[in-house]
């Protein structure tokens, strides 16, 4: 048996029994190793492709929800600036009442006092005709000289007041 050698110091059955060995060992890596690796980085691969699309969706969500927020937010907005102009035409519908009422009690006040001071002008007016009709009687009574009675100079005085009172 010869020895097939290169002058190199090479031998070639270490050289084909590497290659076969290593060929073998592709092999079995292909079937055992590299199958499953490969299946692992599909499933990787498919998990971060959904995890991407999970992403995208979420923010489109955020997106939306942000968008929904700044309309409530306007809407919020609207309203209280109609209930803030809402409760000044209020307050000044109000304030319009109750000058009306103050007025409307001013006249009331005003037509009350004169009604008054109308009644008690009358009262004094009677009061000033019963005492001038006292003084009257006592006067013709003293110049006279006799006593009329009392209900003769009261009828008598008191027609020539009204005489007076119908000249004017």
């Amino acid at each position: 048996m010869q020895k097939l050698n290169d002058p190199n110091g090479l031998n070639l059955g270490d050289i084909i029994a590497t290659v076969t060995m290593f060929l073998l060992l592709m092999l079995l890596l292909k079937k055992f190793a590299w199958g499953p690796l490969m299946g692992i980085m599909d499933q990787r691969a498919e998990m971060i492709a959904t995890e991407i699309e999970a992403a995208e969706k979420s923010r489109l969500e955020s997106q939306s929800l942000l968008e929904e927020q700044r309309n409530l937010l306007k809407e919020a907005r609207n309203d209280a600036q109609a209930i803030v102009e809402n409760a000044r035409e209020q307050g000044e519908t109000q304030r319009e009442d109750i000058i009306m009422a103050a007025r409307n009690e001013v006249a009331r006040l005003k037509d009350a006092a004169a009604q008054e001071i109308a009644s008690e002008k009358e009262k004094a007016v009677a009061a000033v005709r019963e005492e001038f009709v006292s003084l009257s009687v006592l006067a013709a009574s003293k110049v006279l000289g006799k006593e009329l009675s009392e209900e003769d100079n009261r009828a008598l005085i008191e027609e020539t007041i009204a005489k007076a009172g119908d000249a004017r």
